[in-house]
């Protein structure tokens, strides 16, 4: 879900968001410490909480959000050492505490959570870096991903508290504290099948692969026009990629939103109509317990958080809670698409269905599935094989991409700048966005 988000986003996806008590959790004290492999920020809280954080640069500064959290009686910042040169809080949203460090030098950020009891610790590990990645991560052409390490930096959210007090004052937006554009949600494009894979064909002889691919291209060619948008196709040519690998380069990327297109293949030769699918929660599960057993995943998996190191039932309640806000963004999106599907033509079902498809179990990326119509109907094979009514669909996807992010803008987002232009009574929707999961290790 971090453009589209990016998705999202998100990929939400942005980032992630969880929380393990409904009361506020009290953050106590703030320490410092400088060592040979760089600065060290230890967070002491009475609880354990979600949190996300993401670099800034000009100047640089590393913005920490906890969520449900809040200062506690007798909170002091604490002096500057090693590459911080000052910390100061605020309060970007409605129970979101925010902790922001200025720097001296641009740093990579790794950071882990111990727990003692009911007492919990967060630990950030700062390095100096010339490599540090920003906000607007993908070129403005479609690349083709490779997996490679992800960064350890997701986009910014539309406020930077201004103030070196305790207490929060009003937030401005991105623009008007950096004077520089938000970033733009990355959305993962995957053209179903290819290569030595065709997929189904129609009884006029038209491939799959084909014609997901042809869709996918004018899908990111969309994307790339938005100016909200970044589009990454997962394969741009005839070339066959395995099922894992297509979220995986979706996760490579630090997509906000991942979407599959197809075209469904039925015996009934009359069976008609496009569909929308997501993840099942059989499939969500099944797959939780792939992650948690390996290793090499699971250091890498949840906000941040490196599981690996964790009792087995709280690295289980953590990803449970990252996928359950995964599948909720992709609930929502994907209800948008089909929506806009249904102005182009039939839909084979009235609501988004829900299936174990492969590529959709990526556990911190919205992601969805769509079958643009049936190809083995002879009509709806002509129509696939129509340019123009392959751009419509196309289009409405996109459209249905663009109203979700509308409704609910992920932080720091192009859309989140737009939304705080609007009228209050226009910005009077839910407080609720869309979590865009923070994208952190190597991908595996």
């Amino acid at each position: 879900m971090r453009p589209a988000p990016p998705l999202a986003l998100i990929a939400l996806v942005l980032g992630l968001v969880l929380t393990f008590s409904a009361n506020a959790t009290d953050l106590d004290k703030v320490r410092l410490a400088e060592g040979e492999s760089g600065t060290q920020v230890v967070l002491e809280m009475d609880g354990l909480v979600g949190y996300k954080f993401f670099a800034l640069h000009a100047p640089d500064r590393l913005v920490l959000d906890l969520d449900g959290t809040q200062l506690a009686p007798g909170f002091r910042l604490p002096a500057p050492n090693g590459a911080i040169s000052s910390v100061r809080t605020g309060q970007p949203d409605a129970g979101t505490l925010r902790v922001v460090f200025d720097l001296g030098m641009a740093v990579n950020t790794v950071s882990r959570v111990e727990r003692d009891g009911s007492h919990a610790r967060l630990i950030l590990d700062l390095a100096s870096t010339a490599q540090t990645h920003v906000a607007n991560r993908v070129p403005d052409s479609v690349p083709v991903v490779a997996i490679v390490a992800a960064p350890q930096v997701v986009a910014p959210p539309v406020a930077i508290a201004p103030t070196t007090a305790v207490h929060a004052t009003p937030a401005r937006t991105m623009q008007d504290v950096l004077g520089a554009a938000p970033r733009k949600l990355v959305i993962a494009i995957d053209a179903g099948h290819g290569g030595k894979d065709p997929g189904a064909h129609g009884p006029g002889g038209v491939h799959e692969k084909h014609v997901t691919l042809e869709i996918a291209r004018e899908l990111a060619r969309l994307v790339n026009a938005d100016p909200g948008m970044q589009a990454v196709l997962i394969r741009d040519d005839d070339t066959f990629v395995p099922l894992q690998d297509r979220y995986m380069r979706a996760r490579a990327a630090q997509a906000d939103l991942f979407i599959s297109i197809h075209a469904d293949a039925s015996p009934n030769k009359t069976a008609t109509g496009a569909s929308v699918y997501v993840l099942s929660t059989r499939g969500a599960t099944s797959q939780a317990a792939r992650w948690l057993a390996d290793q090499e995943n699971s250091a890498d998996l949840v906000g941040g958080v490196s599981l690996d190191e964790k009792d087995p039932g709280l690295a289980a309640v953590l990803l449970d809670l990252s996928q359950s806000a995964t599948m909720r963004a992709s609930d929502d999106v994907a209800a948008q698409v089909l929506g806009a599907l249904k102005n182009v033509g039939k839909a084979h079902k009235p609501a988004v269905e829900r299936a174990n498809f492969v590529v959709l179990r990526s556990p911190d990326v919205p992601s969805m599935l769509v079958e643009t119509g049936f190809i083995t109907n002879p009509g709806e094979e002509q129509r696939l094989d129509d340019p123009d009514y392959r751009a419509r669909l196309a289009s409405a996807i996109a459209d249905g991409v663009r109203q979700y992010f509308t409704d609910q803008p992920p932080p720091g987002s192009w859309y989140a700048l737009q939304d705080g232009k609007r009228s209050p009574v226009d910005s009077s929707r839910s407080n609720e966005r869309m979590l865009m999961p923070v994208i952190v290790g190597n991908p595996k």
